[in-house]
């Protein structure tokens, strides 16, 4: 079997053939970690309810959790108005990062310009003024 051509004809690849695909916990809206799908993985991650990657470093499909346990239950599978990424709600068990970290974004948030809001335009993100 394979992905659906239907599906297949709305996905823009990079030139490797990969999307890349969001990962964010289907009850909370947490964003979890970012990873890249081809065509199979995307099918592969369809039609078995678990989250399946290609890992472009090891050149390898990979599932998430089936070495760490922590396994990504697929809930939903969205691709945006442009069919460039991939966005993937998942029932997250234990940490999604290989770091052991709940999220691959808990290395701290960076200083940056928050734009407007009730509490000021023009803030650094870290103060608390």
């Amino acid at each position: 079997m394979s992905l659906d051509p239907k599906i297949a004809a709305r996905l823009k690849r990079t030139q490797d053939g990969l999307v890349p695909a969001i990962v964010q916990q289907h009850d909370t809206g947490e964003v979890l970690m970012l990873a890249w799908m081809d065509d199979e993985a995307l099918h592969r991650t369809l039609t078995t309810g678990r989250a399946t990657y290609w890992s472009r470093s090891r050149g390898e499909y990979w599932i998430k959790g089936d070495t760490s346990g922590n396994v990504q239950w697929v809930k939903s599978v969205s691709l945006d108005c442009d069919g460039d990424t991939i966005l993937l709600k998942v029932d997250q068990v234990g940490a999604a990062c290989h770091t052991g970290d709940r999220t691959c974004f808990d290395a701290g948030v960076l200083d940056a310009v928050r734009g407007h809001d009730d509490e000021g335009a023009g803030t650094r993100a870290g103060d608390r003024s």
